[in-house]
């Protein structure tokens, strides 16, 4: 049975359960739920406190996993079974493998678990295989998949090097007054790109034991393919510039002295190093540990060096093994999904649940990044450190957006339990580094300050449009909601400055973009919390937008929901979206934010919450943010855990809704 024919059963089970003890919509259905939700998510956290559910992203990693077990000729036969029994079950209709639930056929994905299914035995007269290998011939082949595609492809020999960028190491040895440096691109570009250098100059072939190619994925021969690039839609005529520099640079490349070459090798190899972060792995993402792994055995580091054991350690360690089948995740989300869990709980408000809570917070405590290391002291060298990673540890890279939701959780804490306080110091330090990382237009990034170099978005190897780390809508919401409600009087001009550059991000429909969240349902209720927070009134007009916004995007069922198509689409009308139990609680918290708590709106999405309920908790296969948008997406199985929870118990304390007779 699939997830969509199970939510359709649990449903139909429980809407008879609830109609035969009350009338739908009975207050004592809101107390059942909340209570259910909250003893599932509390059984739910860890021994030391913390939450972590599974993160999961499209085909891409899985097959990447198996293409780097062939390279390194380093095969686990039965992990990489296990993998490709995940690949062929998340096979879609259209022949191909799609970046989330529902979406089209991604060329690169369905490339590279094409190609990561034949190293691990399917035989490509398969019927599986046919239809994918019919599906990318139809689009032109697997020349035009992406770069990070055809880095893969070029390091097994299956295109030439001529059909990625020229990426030398030398770029390690470029002056930060260049038009190009590494402080200039994100954090995750950085960890990827640095070890990819070494890769991407010296050239190395894939051990491939099994001598498995796929040749028969091309239209015209690898060798033969003259358009491996082309020119975006915009900015062509800088585009154009890059690629030539592209091409003077290949020319000149037989020109660069080796001692030159080997110093920045050097360069590259001690950069990546000091970054390594244990068992956590480089920037604590997938893409650039493998990288990491790679460039080490490249570099000659023998398969005993503690570093190489502990590079394929951290990266086993996202693994997912479920009886025969088994998935990689591009990294871990525990700091994320113990403070929303924290918050949620905090909202449910029972002494069970706050007891919850504090275990929660007490395993974040001692988390806090308070070491005077990280990029992001580059832009702000003087500034104390006191930001939370998204993953177990990534100290180099703490999370503005983390580093919120931490802080919130906290600073409610503090506010709501009895003393001796529990957390003043690490409120403090987090609150003074938020403040300290606004960029220059008012806005809030998730790593960076003033990362926003766009002319970098069209360099060849920016196909993804992902290089950059600029202020977005919903990461600045959550700092203005944590400094709003802290109230420390020195942060009223960086909340001033945040709420003009919210007002300047609003959508002319009246929604906010939501940058790490599908979509502006997302970005909408981030923003909604922050405006209440800060004290704008429920009758601004940007508010008023929004909640008009929000209610015509509401579905006959009473919910809300959103797909990772609206990325790509321009005009948002343009579409109908089933309803979600996560994007429906988004929608719910952002109405009671703007004060609609009382509207009927509100009660119908209630209603939809109490029906989909699963055993507890709730669940749906749907993708629910992306890692970057229109390239990489992610499902947060937590999603569907507590944020319906927190708008239960949010519309509960609203409305006054307790235990007894009456209807919402």
């Amino acid at each position: 049975m699939n997830d969509n024919a199970q939510t359709d059963t649990a449903e139909v089970l429980f809407q008879t359960s609830a109609a035969e003890a009350h009338p739908p919509g009975h207050v004592a259905d809101l107390e059942r739920s909340i209570r259910e939700a909250r003893d599932a998510l509390i059984r739910l956290q860890q021994n030391d406190g913390h939450w972590l559910f599974e993160l999961e992203a499209d085909c891409t990693i899985p097959s990447e996993y198996i293409l780097m077990m062939h390279y390194l000729d380093e095969i686990d036969a039965e992990l990489e079974r296990k993998l490709a029994v995940y690949l062929r079950a998340n096979q879609a209709a259209h022949g191909g493998w799609p970046l989330y639930t529902g979406g089209q056929l991604d060329l690169s994905c369905t490339v590279k678990a094409y190609y990561a299914l034949k190293l691990a035995g399917d035989d490509p007269e398969a019927e599986h295989m046919r239809r994918a290998r019919e599906a990318v011939l139809s689009r032109g082949g697997a020349a035009h998949t992406n770069v990070f595609t055809r880095i893969a492809l070029a390091l097994f020999g299956e295109v030439p090097w001529r059909a990625v960028p020229y990426i030398p190491v030398e770029i390690m040895l470029l002056p930060k007054w260049f038009p190009f440096h590494l402080d200039k691109v994100s954090y995750w570009s950085r960890t990827v790109m640095v070890p990819l250098f070494v890769l991407c100059t010296r050239k190395p072939v894939a051990r491939n034991p099994r001598n498995v190619h796929i040749a028969e994925l091309f239209t015209t021969p690898p060798e033969q393919e003259r358009h491996y690039f082309r020119l975006p839609r915009q900015g062509r005529w800088l585009a154009r510039v890059f690629f030539t520099l592209d091409r003077l640079g290949r020319l000149i490349d037989p020109l660069i002295p080796a001692a030159t070459r080997a110093r920045a090798t050097r360069l590259a190899e001690q950069w990546t190093l000091e970054r390594l972060n244990g068992e956590d792995g480089l920037g604590a993402i997938f893409p650039a540990m493998v990288n990491a792994l790679e460039m080490m055995v490249l570099l000659g580091y023998p398969a005993d060096d503690p570093r190489r054991v502990t590079a394929k350690r951290a990266l086993e360690k996202l693994l997912v093994i479920q009886g025969d089948r088994a998935y990689c995740q591009p990294c871990v989300s525990p700091v994320w999904d113990t403070g929303l869990a924290c918050l949620t709980l905090q909202e449910t408000g029972d002494p069970q649940s706050r007891a919850a809570a504090l275990r929660g917070l007490d395993w974040l405590r001692p988390r806090q990044v308070l070491e005077e290391i990280g990029d992001w002291r580059v832009r702000r060298p003087r500034l104390r450190p006191g930001g939370w990673p998204f993953q177990f540890g990534n100290a180099h890279y703490p999370d503005l957006d983390d580093t919120a939701v931490v802080a919130w959780a906290m600073h409610q804490a503090e506010a709501n339990e009895p003393a001796p306080r529990r957390y003043p110091e690490a409120v403090e330090r987090s609150l003074e580094w938020l403040a300290g990382m606004q960029s220059s237009d008012g806005g809030f990034a998730a790593f960076d300050v003033d990362n926003t170099h766009y002319k970098l978005n069209l360099i060849p190897f920016a196909d993804h449009g992902a290089l950059l780390d600029p202020p977005t809508a919903d990461v600045t919401a959550r700092v203005v909601t944590v400094l709003s409600q802290a109230g420390r009087p020195q942060d009223r001009p960086v909340i001033e400055r945040a709420l003009a550059y919210l007002r300047a991000e609003q959508e002319a429909d009246g929604s906010w973009f939501g940058r790490w969240g599908t979509n502006y349902i997302y970005g909408t209720w981030s923003v909604l919390v922050a405006l209440e927070a800060a004290g704008v009134a429920a009758s601004d007009p940007a508010v008023r937008r929004a909640v008009a916004w929000l209610l015509s995007c509401q579905n006959a069922d009473g919910g809300w929901g959103e797909s990772n198509d609206s990325y790509d689409l321009e005009h948002y009308d343009d579409r109908h979206f089933p309803s979600t139990p996560y994007q429906t609680a988004w929608a719910l918290l952002g109405l009671m934010s703007a004060a609609e708590a009382g509207c009927d709106a509100v009660r119908r999405g209630v209603a939809y919450l109490l029906r989909t309920q699963e055993e507890g908790l709730w669940r749906h296969p749907s993708y629910t943010s992306p890692g970057f948008p229109r390239v990489f997406y992610l499902r947060y199985h937590g999603y569907s855990a507590f944020f319906p929870l927190w708008a239960l118990a949010a519309y509960r304390r609203r409305t006054g809704r307790r235990a007894g007779s009456g209807t919402l």
